[in-house]
């Protein structure tokens, strides 16, 4: 039995899960329905709205196992990692992009 695949009608992207789809949307429309009650912050997903959240709570749960350092977010624990193995695996701009999807 073949899985329904649900797809976006503004481009070629398309799910498994109706959910996913209805979430993709939210990039074309802009529409961002979680809200921050502390400050003007707004997200298209329950998801981000809670990480959002540790900004203000001051939560940080990633932790470097060899330096001082911790992070509201694994992306950013996954780059720091990366000064202590001298690796470079991202362009300025690939950097760029993970700092705003984690801030998302």
């Amino acid at each position: 039995m073949a899985m329904p695949n649900y797809k976006c009608d503004l481009c070629p992207y398309s799910s498994k899960h109706n959910l996913d789809v209805t979430i993709h949307i939210r990039t074309h429309t802009g529409e961002k329905p979680y809200k921050c009650e502390l400050c003007s912050y707004a997200v298209a997903t329950n998801g981000n709205l809670k990480l959002h959240m540790r900004t203000h709570t001051g939560e940080k749960p990633y932790k470097c196992a060899l330096y001082p350092f911790a992070s509201t977010y694994q992306t950013s624990l996954i780059m720091h990692s990366h000064t202590h193995t001298g690796e470079k695996p991202f362009t300025a701009h690939n950097v760029s992009s993970l700092v705003h999807k984690a801030a998302i």
